[in-house]
C-alpha cells in the first residue's frame, strides 16, 4: 500500500525510529509530501530492486463524429521505464568515554541529526540531477527525465530578475511565461521548486503581482507559495555550499522545477515490507572503543507521466 513518512511512522514502534522519520520528513518538503510506493521485493537473492512502470508520453484525444461514421482511432503513447531502488545514507563513530562525561545522548542526537541533513541534502540533489549513467549508485532524477520533453519549457528570450530593478520591469513577462509552462503539466503541480536564489526572485515577483502566500505545515514550518503552489529550495549539495539547482556562472541563468506529486505523476519508490527510513544507535554495551551509528534510506523516484513533471529555463538570478 503506497505511503507517506507520515503513515510509515504509525507502522514503527521503536521510539528513536520514529524520531528519525519524523526528522527526515521536516527535515525538506519533498520527504514530507512524496507518496512512496512500498512495493519492490528483491529478486535475484537480493542483488536487485528493480522498479518497473510504464510512463504515458503523449494525451487521449477526443473528437465529434457524423452519424454512421467511425471515430479515428487513436491510442496515447507509451513507453516501459524500470528504475532500481539506490541505498543511501551515512554513519558516525563515537568513543566509548563520552558515555562517561555525560554527552552521550546529546552527541548522539547531534551525529544523528546532521546524518539525516546530509542524506536529505543528497536525496534532493539526485531527484533533481540524478543520473545512473553518470553514477550507477544513484536513481535518476527529474532533469534527466524532462530534458528534451515537452515539458521543457524555453521561453524566447532570458528573462531578467538579477535585480530589483529588473524584477519591477519584467516580473509581469516572468509570471506570463511561468503561467505558459504551468499550463502544459497535466495539472496543478504539487511544487515550483530551484535554488534559493530563485525562489526568492519569485517570491519578490508572487508579492508584486499578489500573488504571494505564506502557510505552515504540520511541524509549524512556514511554506511559501505562488498562488496556491508550495515554492521549495532544494537547498545545497550534500557536505557542500553548492545549489542543488546550479546557476551559470557567466550568465547568471538558472531552471525551475514542477511536479505533480502523486501514483499517476512523480512520486518515491520503496521496499515492500520495510519502512523506507532505518536507523542503528551506537551500542556501547559490548565490547570496542568507538561505535558506529547509522542511518540509511533505500529508495529512487518514478515519473509516471511526462506531462507530470517539467523544468523552465533562461531565468537570469545573478
Amino acid at each position: 500500500m503506497p505511503i507517506t513518512l507520515a503513515e510509515a511512522k504509525k507502522n514503527v514502534q521503536d521510539a528513536l525510529q520514529v524520531g528519525v522519520i519524523d526528522e527526515f520528513a521536516k527535515s525538506n518538503f519533498l520527504f514530507n509530501n512524496l507518496i512512496f510506493d512500498d512495493c519492490v521485493s528483491p529478486t535475484g537473492g537480493g542483488a536487485t530492486l528493480t522498479y518497473g512502470y510504464t510512463r504515458l508520453i503523449t494525451q487521449p484525444t477526443a473528437a465529434f463524429r457524423a452519424v454512421n461514421t467511425e471515430y479515428t482511432p487513436q491510442e496515447v503513447t507509451k513507453q516501459r521505464y524500470t528504475t532500481d531502488l539506490k541505498v543511501f545514507g551515512g554513519s558516525f563513530q563515537i568513543d566509548r568515554i563520552i558515555a562517561g562525561m555525560g554527552g552521550i545522548i546529546n552527541e548522539v542526537t547531534l551525529q544523528m541529526q546532521q546524518k539525516i541533513k546530509a542524506a536529505s541534502a543528497l536525496f534532493n540533489d539526485t531527484v533533481i540531477n540524478g543520473d545512473s549513467g553518470v553514477d550507477e549508485n544513484a536513481f535518476d532524477g527529474l532533469e534527466k527525465a524532462v530534458t528534451g520533453s515537452s515539458t521543457e519549457y524555453n521561453p524566447s528570450s532570458v528573462i531578467d530578475l538579477s535585480t530589483s530593478s529588473a524584477v519591477d520591469s519584467n516580473y509581469k513577462m516572468f509570471l506570463d511565461e511561468l503561467d505558459e509552462f504551468l499550463m502544459g503539466l497535466d495539472g496543478t503541480p504539487s511544487f515550483i521548486g530551484g535554488n534559493l536564489k530563485l525562489i526568492a526572485k519569485i517570491r519578490a515577483c508572487a508579492r508584486r503581482a499578489g500573488m504571494y502566500q505564506v502557510t505552515k505545515n504540520d511541524f509549524g514550518q512556514q511554506i511559501e507559495s505562488y498562488g496556491n503552489i508550495p515554492l521549495v529550495d532544494f537547498g545545497a549539495k550534500s557536505g557542500s555550499n553548492a545549489p542543488v539547482v546550479s546557476i551559470d556562472s557567466t550568465s547568471g541563468e538558472t531552471s525551475l522545477y514542477a511536479a505533480r506529486l502523486g501514483l499517476d505523476g512523480f512520486h518515491a519508490v520503496s521496499m515492500a515490507g520495510q519502512p523506507p527510513v532505518r536507523s542503528w544507535l551506537p551500542d556501547f554495551d559490548t565490547a570496542g572503543a568507538v561505535k558506529t551509528g547509522e542511518v540509511e534510506m533505500v529508495a529512487a523516484v518514478a515519473l509516471k507521466a511526462t506531462k507530470a513533471a517539467g523544468v523552465m529555463r533562461k531565468i537570469k538570478v545573478q
